[in-house]
């Protein structure tokens, strides 16, 4: 829903209101929620991991139906358009090429006092990737988190996903993923899944680093997980404020509002013209 605020007052309030929604008692109890999830999934691995998934997500699974099979990877292909094919590699190829040039490199120095100086750069042993999926499909965050593991060489990455309502990935997901040479895709999301990649279940596999936005269970989940696991950082959900004249052009200012509005519903974006306020 489309709010327009025009008093200066009203809307002070309103991003007070906004303010203080992390201390509120909802924020709380997801909170709770989350460590009961988290401490589940590490006493009782998948059995705990398909419960919530049943629970939350609606979906009845078993561990064998928790890996996309190479089937349904071979399948995704069959499923996509060849401009949208087109644009995944060209995206591929360029944060690929970004991340290249921002690879750090190791080094090593010998003084005359047989001192030795140095850094070294070593991948992880295994990256999970978190790419939500719940409302919408994200073939650019699967890009985002595969590529740059690739590029520093993280020899074994592990993707995380929630599926649809038919227990089926979206075909986008998984050609960007091929593309980003991921081929271990699990159909789980929520604190759930974090807390499998973070504490490791029969199926899935214990990582060393998690990334990857999410909805407010998985930010949480994240935060809570940090120190067993490292991760990229609290990335979501996301909001925007834009701050525009008259002069701004509505279609970009919409479109940026828009790119924020999809993630979640709890999260709001906005657009503040100095004008309009009075």
């Amino acid at each position: 829903m489309l709010r327009t605020i025009t008093q200066l007052s009203e809307a002070k309030a309103e991003l007070q209101r906004i303010c203080d929604r992390i201390h509120d008692d909802q924020v709380v109890h997801k909170e709770a929620t989350v460590r009961e999830i988290l401490q589940a999934v590490k006493r009782q691995g998948d059995r705990a991991v398909l419960h919530y998934t049943t629970e939350f997500d609606n979906l009845t699974l078993d561990s064998s139906g928790l890996r996309v099979s190479g089937a349904e990877l071979d399948a995704a292909y069959q499923q996509v358009s060849k401009d949208l094919l087109d644009a995944i590699q060209l995206a591929h190829r360029q944060i690929e090429a970004f991340h290249h040039q921002r690879k750090p490199k190791s080094w090593v120095q010998f003084s005359e006092d047989e001192v030795v100086l140095g850094k070294r750069y070593t991948p992880v042993d295994r990256a999970g990737l978190y790419v939500p999926g719940g409302r919408a499909a994200y073939p650019s965050t699967v890009l985002m988190n595969a590529v740059p593991a690739r590029v520093a060489g993280v020899p074994r990455a592990v993707m995380v996903t929630p599926p649809g309502p038919d227990k089926q990935i979206n075909a986008a997901v998984l050609v960007a993923a091929q593309e980003a040479g991921i081929d271990e895709i699990y159909r789980v999301g929520g604190a759930q899944a974090i807390a499998a990649l973070a504490y490791g279940t029969e199926t899935i596999p214990k990582v060393d680093v998690i990334s990857g936005p999410g909805n407010v269970y998985v930010t949480l989940a994240k935060k809570l997980v940090y120190g067993t696991v490292g991760i990229d950082s609290l990335a979501g959900p996301s909001e925007v404020l834009i701050i525009a004249d008259g002069t701004a052009n509505p279609t970009y200012v919409a479109a940026d509002l828009l790119a924020q509005a999809e993630h979640d519903p709890w999260p709001q974006p906005f657009n503040y013209n100095q004008s309009s306020l009075g």
